[in-house]
C-alpha cells in the first residue's frame, strides 16, 4: 500500500515510517524539514521505499502542495496517518494557561489533521481498501478527564469527535477511520520513563491498517491493539 503519515521524522512516526517500509508499503513521509529528516528516514536499504514529502501541517498552501505532488507522482494513496502533534503547557494550571499556545496545539493537533485530510481524501477515494488513522490519546477522553494538559487533551477529544464525524461521512466509501490511542510510548512527547515502545505501537497500527485486527468496536476511538476507548 502506499501509505501517508505526517511527522515521520522522529517518535512515532518514524517508527511508523520504518515499519511500514519493512513491510513492503511505500511510505510518503511528511516531514516539515527535508534536510532535517533525510538522516532518520533514508539511510538504511530498507528505508528506499520511503518517500520524503515537504508537509506542513498548521499550512495549507504547504498541505495543498504535498497532495499535488503525490497525484502527480503516484497518483492515488490507500492510507492516511495523522501523527504530527504537540504537547505544549504540560504543567501549566488554568490560571496560568498562554492561550496563544493553545491556539498552536489545536492548529497542529485538531486543525493539522483536518487540513490533511480536506486535500488527501480526494487521493485516498480512488483505492480500494483504504483507512484514515488519527493519533489520538487517553487524555482525549472525556469520560476519564482529569485537571491538567488542558490544551493537549482539549484538542485530542476535538480530534475524536472530527473521527466520528468522518467515519460517518466515508464509511460508504469503503473507508476506515480510526482514532488511535498509541500508549504511553518512549518519544520525546513520552519521555524516557514511558513503559512503551513505538515500534510495538507501530506494528499494530499497521496491523489495524493491514486488516490483520478485528475492530469489533462502532465507535472510531480503540487503542493500537483494536481494543475500544472511552469517548
Amino acid at each position: 500500500m502506499r501509505i501517508l503519515i505526517t511527522g515521520a521524522n522522529r517518535g512515532l512516526g518514524l517508527a511508523l515510517s520504518q515499519v511500514g517500509a519493512e513491510r513492503g508499503h511505500q511510505i510518503l513521509a511528511g516531514v516539515r524539514n527535508i534536510q532535517q529528516s533525510e538522516a532518520s528516514l533514508t539511510q538504511s536499504e530498507i528505508n528506499k521505499s520511503i518517500s520524503l514529502l515537504p508537509l506542513d501541517v498548521t499550512d495549507e498552501k504547504s498541505v495543498t502542495s504535498a497532495a499535488n505532488t503525490v497525484k502527480e507522482n503516484f497518483g492515488t494513496i490507500d492510507a492516511i496517518i495523522n501523527n504530527a502533534g504537540v504537547l505544549l503547557e504540560r504543567d501549566k494550571q488554568i490560571e496560568d494557561l498562554d492561550l496563544d499556545q493553545m491556539k498552536v496545539t489545536f492548529d497542529v493537533n485538531f486543525f493539522g489533521p483536518i487540513r490533511v485530510v480536506k486535500h488527501f481524501l480526494p487521493l485516498l477515494m480512488m483505492g480500494d481498501r483504504s483507512s484514515i488513522i488519527n493519533i489520538s490519546s487517553e487524555a482525549g477522553s472525556m469520560s476519564n478527564a482529569y485537571a491538567g494538559d488542558y490544551a493537549y487533551a482539549s484538542s485530542k477529544t476535538a480530534l475524536n469527535m472530527f473521527s466520528q464525524q468522518l467515519n460517518q461521512y466515508v464509511k460508504s466509501k469503503n473507508i476506515n477511520v480510526y482514532a488511535i490511542h498509541p500508549g504511553w510510548i518512549k518519544t520525546d512527547m513520552g519521555g524516557i520513563r514511558a513503559p512503551g515502545d513505538p515500534m510495538d505501537t507501530a506494528k499494530g497500527i499497521f496491523n489495524i491498517i493491514e486488516g490483520k485486527r478485528e475492530i469489533g468496536s462502532q465507535n472510531v476511538f480503540i487503542t493500537y491493539e483494536g481494543q475500544p476507548m472511552p469517548l
